[in-house]
């Protein structure tokens, strides 16, 4: 019979308890190897069985001891969505980090869902990383009970709403770099700046268009909200939105587009209603991917240091795997800046 693991100490009200496996197994009504083989992600658990289980571990705040934690030389990195350069900046940053440690990196998807399922954290389970990196995502109660009983660490990268104070993230300076964009065209001489937002659910994008908010404000410009249209952070909503903006009697001369693939999107819309960038519309964009660059006219965007980013969440979820060296900084935000190339120009006739 597998001989039961201590549990780290839980603090519950003023007194200190510990629960090991054969404790945790009596109570659950099972044998200790059963609950051996839930802390292992096995898959030959009954889901009754494992449910049963899985909450008496959270109940009693298990967490395996660091030492008896074999991990496999693996990082997990999870994307809500996988289909854009964007994703492919984050990747390279944990790459980075991952072929310094000697890692390899397995990359999920969770289809859109801000939270993956009970799949995705069975088979972390029983992969045992060295840590997991969550991009534009976040977990439940229950998926967060799982990985800290198992002592897997993990980050929110980006994170999609609050993730709480005691959850690592790495994030950007969202709302600055909003006020940035704005602040840029404001200066430019555009009184009529429309904006393109991603999804409303995400804090990220709701940053974005409250620093274009304040920036108008700060200006003495009135916030119309008929300029302000929502996208989903891809191009054919950029292209979209865009058409629904310029076909406006009183259209914008300038648009914060939200995201660089928005703003592409939104080129396309200018073309086909045969508007010249910077001539007839001046656009901004937000990310600085590599694309920005190459398209005609270069793109006015927000850098967000995606690669650099990610590189910090791969060294933060791998010193917290370290324990006793953890850091003292586990919710850090970097700086987005301006980068200003063709595709602004003062208004017409200004």
């Amino acid at each position: 019979m597998t001989s039961p693991q201590p549990a780290e100490t839980r603090t519950q009200g003023r007194s200190a308890q510990t629960a090991t496996l054969a404790e945790i197994a009596r109570e659950a009504g099972v044998s200790a190897p059963t609950v051996s083989k839930v802390l292992n992600g096995r898959a030959d658990v009954a889901p009754g069985t494992r449910s049963r289980v899985e909450e008496l571990l959270r109940v009693h705040g298990y967490r395996r001891r660091r030492a008896e934690a074999t991990r496999s030389p693996l990082i997990d990195l999870v994307f809500h969505e996988l289909e854009s350069a964007w994703a492919m900046e984050v990747i390279r940053g944990v790459e980075n980090v991952a072929r310094d440690a000697g890692l390899s990196v397995v990359l999920s998807e969770s289809a859109g869902r801000l939270t993956p399922g009970r799949t995705w954290a069975d088979q972390v389970a029983a992969r045992r990383p060295h840590g997991v990196i969550l991009v534009l995502s976040g977990l439940d109660e229950s998926g967060r009970a799982l990985l800290t009983s198992r002592s897997i660490p993990f980050v929110v990268m980006d994170p999609a709403g609050d993730p709480g104070t005691d959850v690592p993230s790495i994030g950007a300076t969202n709302w600055q770099g909003g006020l940035a964009a704005t602040r840029h065209l404001v200066e430019l001489g555009h009184t009529r700046i429309g904006a393109i937002s991603g999804p409303s659910r995400m804090m990220c994008s709701r940053a974005r268009i409250d620093g274009y908010r304040a920036a108008l404000e700060t200006a003495g410009l009135p916030v119309d909200p008929a300029l302000i249209v929502t996208g989903d952070f891809h191009h054919d909503a950029g292209y979209r939105q865009g058409l629904a903006l310029l076909r406006r009697e009183d259209r914008p001369t300038a648009v914060f587009a939200g995201n660089d693939l928005q703003a592409l999107g939104l080129y396309e819309a200018a073309r086909e209603l045969g508007l010249r960038i910077p001539e007839d519309l001046s656009v901004v964009g937000f990310d600085d991917l590599p694309v920005a660059r190459w398209v005609g006219p270069p793109l006015t965007t927000v850098r967000q240091p995606l690669t650099e980013m990610a590189e910090a969440a791969a060294r933060l979820v791998l010193d917290l795997g370290k324990g006793a060296d953890a850091p003292a900084a586990t919710r850090v935000e970097l700086a987005t800046s301006l980068v200003v190339r063709s595709s602004t120009a003062a208004p017409a006739g200004a």
